[in-house]
């Protein structure tokens, strides 16, 4: 696995338990947030993998969609999950009437949680071909 690559790996564990400590700490629309970034640095790990950077979340999201998903290397489920905590990130950082349910914010940290551990086994796979 490359440096880069294993840092954002690093990274996204590290907002899965910041995600965690905010909702635990009563504040679940803040942990939506550092959810799906876990999200998107595994996703921008898997990239880096294949020395693919980008500045704007979307180009992540297609980029990821296009050589994971497409490919059949990833199920399409890790793609939606990113999506749809990208929206639910964005309502919760910029909307002033946002209601999360802490059991639905303990099912995205949960998705989090899995898209990280799926991006750490193609990686580990990826290093060792």
């Amino acid at each position: 696995m490359s440096p880069k690559a294993a840092r954002l790996l690093d990274k996204a564990g590290h907002a899965v338990r910041s995600a965690r400590l905010l909702v635990d700490g009563g504040e679940p629309a803040f942990a939506v947030g550092r959810a799906y970034y876990a999200m998107l640095y595994s996703a921008e790990a898997m990239l880096a993998e294949l020395g693919l950077e980008f500045r704007k979340h979307s180009a992540v999201h297609s980029a990821f969609g296009e050589r994971y998903v497409n490919t059949g290397a990833v199920d399409a489920q890790y793609h939606r999950w990113l999506l749809a905590a990208f929206y639910k990130r964005i309502a919760g950082d910029y909307s002033a009437d946002v209601d999360v349910e802490p059991a639905e914010v303990e099912e995205l940290i949960r998705q989090a949680e899995a898209f990280r551990e799926m991006a750490a086994r193609i990686l580990k796979r990826e290093s060792t071909q």
